[in-house]
């Protein structure tokens, strides 16, 4: 029978690769695959103070007439594709890390939402899209009589 020196890191250290080889296929994609369109941009929906839905979506790098945005049926979409630089060549990336390509995200919109008020502004790599509500969604002061 041999001796063998057990190596507990040696353990933890195969342990975490097999865990990141798992997670790799639920979070993470193989550097090859971020310039086939797999990316969808990041959005953020809120409600302001002045009665109207705001949606924020981060498209840096990306020029306004390669964005499209519609709102119909009480659908907004926005389509876009983000492009590599022409200026670059494949052989000269030493690591891609930002996804390419192109995307379509559809949410839908209340049906208090105004679709013929929509408005949308680009500005440093983030698009600004204002959905005011209809007039009659939006809240009344009623004053209360009082009966003698």
């Amino acid at each position: 029978m041999t001796i063998v020196r057990w190596n507990p890191l040696h353990d933890v250290a195969t342990n975490q690769e097999r865990l990141s080889r798992i997670l790799d296929g639920f979070y993470g994609r193989p550097q090859e695959d971020l310039t086939r369109g797999a990316w969808v941009p990041a959005v953020d929906i809120y409600s302001n103070g002045q009665h109207e839905l705001v949606l924020k979506a981060e498209l840096p790098d990306m020029k306004e007439e390669e964005i499209d945005l519609t709102v119909e049926e009480n659908t907004l979409t926005l389509r876009g594709e983000r492009k590599f630089d022409p200026e670059v060549t494949e052989e000269q990336f030493h690591r891609i890390e930002r996804s390419y390509g192109s995307f379509a995200r559809t949410f839908a919109l209340p049906p208090t939402v105004d679709a013929g008020k929509v408005s949308a502004t680009y500005k440093a790599g983030v698009l600004t899209v204002r959905l005011p509500l209809r007039e009659e969604a939006k809240p009344k002061q009623i004053k209360v009589q009082v009966a003698a």
